[in-house]
């Protein structure tokens, strides 16, 4: 009799997750709910997707589409491997959801009774995050021309905290996406030499007198990262206990890469931040695994190159964050642990320069001193790749798209009094 019921509450279960075969899924009923939970942080007026699926009528005439770039992997946007770790922050429909989906568009994409509509998720207008305590904005608008190289514009925008701040949630807000390629965010604390004399609040290109320079203000000039921007980042919000600092008397420096794309506009970047309630348990900050001494052969379609980063203090791999640009082909980060044993935690097996994710790590991963993560990039130099722009040259490190980078980050989390310098003894 026991496992009668059993079954027969398994049955139910199972017949609430997934429409009946003999009746055809409803909007209402069973693709609302998935576009709750995958599609709407970005299909929502304001935010990076073309349309709002938000409605039956905003939804209907997608219906195929949404059926053919579910299939294809293509949507939601999360290019992870499902055999290397599990993420917080997986984006990835379940079989079952893209059923569900693709029965939907071919029994004709039905509206069904809306008094089956899950209640709407509500949203904070303008972000993704809880409203901010407190905003940041450049404080002019920068010009980008309609065609041409644009160097890396530099924001000096004081925090104006008179107090340290511990920060919760992070996210940041260009007001012209099509036009920003990437943002870093960087505290510059009080005393550092970092674009010492630059004005603050007006856009500009540092003068450089040499590579090392160059690299040196690319990287932040030893700085720490707050928070990066790329298409389809999702924002930072860290665990309770956890939470980012900001010194009194710190400056937020915008570093910002704009691609000109036929079209002249302006952008005026802002950030908000959340700040945590209490004083955290563990500070996060940034760590990364990079290597600038690669030279990609021209027409290689699968040269690889490493970086490693090595454990000096104690602490906890909260996420990952791989970076490359237009020849980038795929990502992977291994851990290497003290007694040898290597185990892979992320692997990207279609990378794609339009959307590069952060990928939060389901449960943290403890780094004892020693430990080692190495980050391996493979490039496709070669004609096959369509987003190469000239497979007859080789390619080295550099801070435009046509260039290349490997850059492995990091964000860990670690005791509240650990020094920046610890990390570097």
């Amino acid at each position: 009799m026991r496992w009668m019921i059993l079954a027969g509450i398994f049955a139910i279960a199972a017949s609430a997750q997934n429409p009946s075969p003999n009746k055809p899924p409803t909007f209402y009923k069973d693709v609302l709910p998935i576009l709750q939970n995958h599609c709407q942080e970005c299909h929502r007026p304001g935010e990076i997707a073309p349309m709002p699926l938000l409605s039956y009528e905003q939804t209907r005439p997608w219906a195929k589409a949404i059926k053919a770039n579910t299939l294809e992997g293509k949507m939601p946007p999360w290019p992870a491997d499902p055999h290397f770790g599990k993420f917080a922050n997986d984006r990835s429909l379940t079989r079952a959801e893209l059923d569900t989906l693709a029965a939907w568009a071919d029994s004709g994409a039905a509206e069904g009774r809306k008094s089956d509509a899950p209640p709407p998720r509500t949203w904070v207008d303008g972000w993704n995050i809880p409203k901010p305590d407190v905003v940041l904005k450049m404080p002019e608008a920068f010009h980008i021309p309609a065609k041409g190289t644009i160097e890396y514009q530099y924001v000096i925008v004081p925090s104006g905290f008179t107090e340290d701040k511990w920060i919760q949630a992070i996210e940041v807000r260009p007001s012209n996406r099509a036009v920003v390629h990437h943002a870093v965010v960087f505290l510059r604390e009080p005393g550092s030499r970092w674009l010492a004399g630059a004005q603050t609040g007006v856009a500009f290109a540092p003068a450089v007198s040499s590579p090392q320079e160059r690299l040196i203000n690319t990287g932040g000039g030893g700085s720490d990262i707050l928070t990066t921007y790329t298409p389809g980042m999702v924002p930072d919000v860290w665990q309770p206990g956890q939470a980012r600092l900001v010194k009194a008397g710190t400056d937020l420096v915008f570093q910002i890469h704009y691609t000109a794309n036929g079209t002249a506009g302006t952008d005026q970047t802002s950030i908000g931040l959340v700040f945590a309630k209490e004083p955290p348990a563990e500070k996060i900050v940034s760590m990364s695994a990079a290597n600038r001494g690669f030279k990609i052969p021209a027409g290689d379609g699968n040269y690889s190159a490493e970086a490693t980063f090595t454990v000096r203090t104690p602490m906890t791999l909260v996420n990952l964050f791989p970076h490359m640009h237009l020849r980038g082909k795929a990502f992977q980060y291994d851990v290497i642990y003290p007694d040898g044993h290597t185990e892979t935690i992320l692997k990207v097996d279609k990378w794609s320069l339009n959307w590069q994710l952060s990928y939060t790590l389901a449960e943290p991963l403890a780094l004892p001193v020693g430990t080692r993560i190495k980050a391996t990039a493979w490039w496709d130099n070669s004609a096959n790749n369509p987003a190469n722009p000239d497979p007859t040259v080789d390619v080295s490190w550099g801070e435009q798209s046509w260039e290349e980078m490997l850059v492995g980050f990091m964000n860990v989390a670690v005791d509240p009094k650990t020094q920046m310098r610890s990390f570097q003894r």
